[in-house]
């Protein structure tokens, strides 16, 4: 099995790319719309298909590059179960499990960071969390239907309840870090160490962040899988 951290550096996003060498069949997950022709330079590069783009959710910090990749490598857009969307080819459910090649990726709902998230766990100990659970830390929860406490529930009760040693590889890492383990996270991440739900949830309503500064163009062009408006 092929998995290929790949970094948009203006957003701080990993895209991951995810191959059978000997099917050669890919899947793309969380592309960025201007790292398309990078990623299907790759594509071709390593002789692969590109049979599918998985988004973990509706992104509020990027646009994605599924619509392009659609045009350009004849695959699949395929978001989670209640993704308020009308351009995905097929819509993924909470323990779903796709198959590239010989490799399975199972999708695992982690909601609260938004109200349609999924986590995508590949060949049982390589889980890429999206902007869910982070390296020392996890996803917002003051928009898009966000919900702190139901963040709390899935990231307690499905991820953390994976062997300690399931890889984890985030949506985003703004300090350059790159991986990191169910076990570490649950023995450093400060969002979880010595909190409980109550406790989290109260963390979470006082981290007064500012807005994505693309979060006026990406959310609805992602409704769009990466239809970004005309302006005039």
């Amino acid at each position: 099995m092929l998995l290929r951290q790949l970094f948009d550096p203006e957003t701080s996003t990993y895209t991951y790319l995810i191959a059978d060498m000997s099917a050669k069949e890919a899947a793309l997950v969380d592309p960025v719309l201007e790292q398309v022709e990078r990623d299907a330079k790759l594509i071709d590069e390593l002789g692969l298909t590109l049979k599918y783009c998985l988004e973990t959710h509706i992104h509020a910090d990027h646009v994605t590059g599924t619509g392009e990749l659609r045009k350009l490598k004849g695959c699949q857009g395929v978001l989670p179960e209640n993704a308020k969307v009308d351009c995905a080819d097929c819509f993924i459910k909470d323990g779903e499990v796709l198959k590239v090649g010989k490799i399975e990726i199972k999708a695992i709902s982690t909601l609260g960071h938004t109200d349609c998230h999924m986590a995508y766990l590949v060949n049982n100990d390589s889980l890429l969390t999206g902007d869910a659970l982070l390296i020392r830390g996890c996803g917002r929860t003051d928009f898009q239907s966000g919900d702190a406490g139901t963040l709390y529930d899935h990231i307690t009760q499905k991820l953390f309840t994976l062997s300690d040693d399931t890889l984890v590889y985030p949506g985003h890492d703004y300090r350059g870090q790159t991986v990191s383990t169910i076990g570490e996270e649950k023995q450093f991440n400060p969002r979880f160490v010595g909190h409980n739900r109550d406790s989290f949830i109260e963390l979470m309503s006082n981290l007064n962040l500012p807005n994505p500064k693309k979060i006026a163009e990406a959310v609805p062009a992602n409704q769009g899988c990466g239809k970004v408006a005309a302006t005039v």
